[in-house]
């Protein structure tokens, strides 16, 4: 059997060294990497290496002007002829910068591969200027199509939070509090440093990334654990000069006052996220992420509370499992649950603000008949 290992992220270096370290780890494993900047001449390079070198170079045209289709259309077959010449035991995909490892992973499962780990290679000192990096893709370079509308930090934060796995590039500019920030950024992450300057070197027998790359992966337990309806987010934490900040309730927002504060909320903490819940749309799941100063709002479909009790039975279990623990006797699972982190985070300060943006106890006796009359002010953010 054939491992494929899905090693990304936007930090290009602390990604090849990870790379060159597998290659020297696991004796009879190649790395097949698209190189995606060759887009703008109409193709994607693709090239196929091993512990000694290049082994083979080809090129895969663009497919609708998209680089990341390309790569897209030509990953699994060409994983497919690297199992069935039957000399590999892994497969490395180097990912380029931009693209995330989630898609990647969902496409080499469906192509009747397995997948038995996705890495996600980071240098400590540069999280938060990533994090805090609001330029497009585009501006950078680094868009996989001309259509590409993601930001650095956006992309950064979804690389990072996906993969069960860090590998953690040495760096003498890291300081505490950069590792405490990628620790509570992803708090269930297996970090696993990068190791020997010696990439070529072959680490001692049954090397931590080695085994973590071999460990196994689950594509829909991953996919579960970033849908805003059960995401599995950080827990409260405050250390080195960074917090975390967890904040749960169980009352909507009034559409108008949380609009007015988007901009205050959002550049509180370098990475905001979770699910939240306007009066004014009572029965709809929102999902919130913001990073580098941007927020994205979108529809994640029906709360189950809104949901007819013959409907639960097309829920996955795991949504269920969510909803049980937010269950509120008289909302079900409809809340706020929102997650704050960042160093120097002003916790009181934010949830003073979180706090005015919720319904009054007049407006919240209301009703959900008077909600629903509120004037509907995040529909120019969820294109209504």
């Amino acid at each position: 059997m054939l491992s494929v290992v899905i090693v990304g992220g936007l930090h290009a270096d602390a990604r090849r060294a990870a790379v060159q370290r597998l290659l020297a780890d696991v004796p009879g494993s190649v790395v097949l990497h698209h190189d995606l900047a060759t887009a703008a001449a109409g193709t994607v390079v693709r090239t196929i290496r091993d512990a000694t070198g290049l082994v083979s170079a080809g090129e895969a045209p663009l497919v609708n002007d998209c680089a990341c289709c390309a790569l897209r259309e030509d990953l699994v077959p060409e994983l497919l002829q690297i199992r069935d010449a039957g000399s590999t035991r892994m497969a490395v995909v180097e990912l380029w910068d931009s693209v995330e490892p989630k898609a990647m992973a969902e496409v080499v499962t469906a192509g009747g591969l397995t997948v038995t780990g996705v890495i996600t290679a980071v240098d400590p000192a540069l999280v938060l200027p990533y994090l805090g990096n609001g330029d497009d893709l585009a501006e950078r370079g680094l868009a996989a199509a001309t259509t590409d509308q993601r930001t650095v930090a956006d992309t950064f934060a979804r690389q990072l939070e996906y993969a069960p796995v860090l590998a953690v590039a040495p760096s003498a500019e890291a300081d505490d509090e950069d590792r405490e920030l990628l620790a509570q950024l992803h708090p269930t992450a297996r970090q696993v440093p990068i190791g020997q300057s010696d990439l070529t070197v072959p680490a001692p027998r049954n090397s931590p990334l080695a085994q973590a790359a071999l460990a196994g992966f689950d594509v829909e337990s991953a996919a579960a654990a970033q849908h805003p309806a059960c995401a599995l987010l950080p827990a409260e934490a405050d250390a080195h000069g960074v917090a975390t900040l967890v904040w749960h309730r169980c009352r909507p927002f009034h559409p108008e006052r949380l609009y007015e504060a988007l901009e205050d909320i959002t550049c509180a903490a370098a990475r905001s996220r979770g699910r939240f819940w306007l009066a004014d749309k009572p029965d709809v799941l929102l999902h919130w992420d913001a990073a580098g100063g941007a927020l994205c709002v979108e529809s994640a479909g029906p709360w189950l509370a809104s949901l007819p009790d013959a409907a639960w039975d097309m829920v996955p279990p795991v949504r269920r499992a969510a909803a049980a623990l937010d269950w509120h006797p008289e909302h079900g699972d409809c809340c706020q649950h929102l997650v704050f982190t960042s160093p120097g985070l002003d916790r009181d300060g934010l949830e003073r603000l979180l706090e005015s943006c919720l319904l009054t106890d007049a407006e919240y006796a209301a009703g959900r008949d008077a909600w629903k009359q509120l004037p509907p002010a995040f529909d120019t953010l969820l294109e209504v």
